[in-house]
């Protein structure tokens, strides 16, 4: 057994890899201060003795023991992370240095959980782990592309400078139930709209790309790459390499709901990537790992939880 803490714990990520951990044997310590996650989530987890829950801001020091550490902490849709720009930055940056420290402290192995938005609006497709990105600097999404990217920094140099057992994960688009239904993320905009019988909203002409990975696979992914010798730190694609555009993902899900949603089209924000298509080469050779379920399935799953929520 293990003792693990999670911050971000009761996101929809950090909710499921708690409750993976817990029934993988180990003891579980989640933290969140309910910005964008919920009590709601983990409420069910109240019960088990191998379960904490803090209410704490990553953006303060944290005074825990430990062994392993996910620091999944950080708004994620551009709804929430361009609300409060500056916290978002505060969130990766403050968040990714007090838990180094800890860290360093506990010696405990630590993931950062840092996303396919380090690569911006990509030049290279699809994108592998050598591309440096394409981000705009001053742009609406710099908060969190710049936060995410200035934490993989610092968990670098904590790795070369204190010899911190470090871990990075660029985790690409990821749906499935426990979506806030407010998020604006594609996923779980269209599947609300869809349920609710309300138009359905494209940005841009619908030829854009994205790759979707169902959570569970993400979980898997994130449990192996935590599982790695220190050797390797990565920083490693999870993610889906299946590319399919907005316009047929609306038409999916407009069928799978039996809904009469009609589409519209609004113009495509400031910085949005044209395409998003991870190259999994490294996470196949390094990880065993790759995604299992198919968009039929997980989609299937994720509409069920919807029209149960809503």
């Amino acid at each position: 057994m293990k003792r693990i803490l999670v911050t971000g714990g009761a996101g929809f990520i950090g909710s499921h890899l708690c409750e993976r951990l817990l029934s993988l044997g180990h003891e579980v310590v989640c933290l969140d201060n309910y910005f964008t996650g919920s009590k709601m989530n983990i409420i069910h987890l109240m019960h088990n003795p191998y379960f904490e829950l803090i209410r704490h801001d990553v953006t303060m020091p944290i005074y825990v023991e430990t062994d392993e550490i996910y620091n999944l902490a950080c708004p994620a849709s551009p709804i929430h992370y361009q609300y409060n720009g500056i916290k978002t930055i505060k969130t990766s940056v403050m968040g990714a240095i007090n838990t180094l420290g800890l860290a360093k402290r506990t010696k405990s192995k630590i993931l950062q959980a840092s996303t396919s938005e380090v690569y911006g609006d990509p030049e290279v497709h699809p994108q592998n782990e050598a591309y440096w990105g394409n981000v705009n600097t001053l742009g609406p999404r710099a908060c969190y592309d710049e936060g995410k990217r200035c934490a993989e920094t610092l968990f670098m140099n904590y790795h070369d400078q204190n010899k911190v057992r470090i871990k990075i994960a660029r985790i690409f688009n990821t749906y499935g139930p426990k979506m806030n239904s407010h998020d604006g993320r594609v996923v779980s905009n269209f599947i609300v709209q869809a349920l609710k019988g309300k138009d359905i909203t494209i940005y841009g002409d619908g030829s854009h790309t994205r790759s979707f990975q169902y959570v569970d696979d993400l979980i898997d992914g994130l449990i192996k790459l935590m599982d790695t010798p220190d050797s390797f730190t990565g920083p490693v694609n999870l993610g889906n390499p299946i590319e399919i555009t907005i316009s047929s993902l609306a038409h999916t899900i407009i069928k799978m709901t039996g809904s009469k949603s009609k589409i519209i089209y609004l113009p495509l924000p400031q910085d949005d990537p044209k395409q998003r298509k991870p190259d999994i080469t490294l996470a196949k050779r390094e990880l065993d790992w790759s995604p299992k379920v198919d968009a039929e399935t997980g989609l299937a799953k994720t509409v069920e939880y919807f029209r149960r929520v809503l």
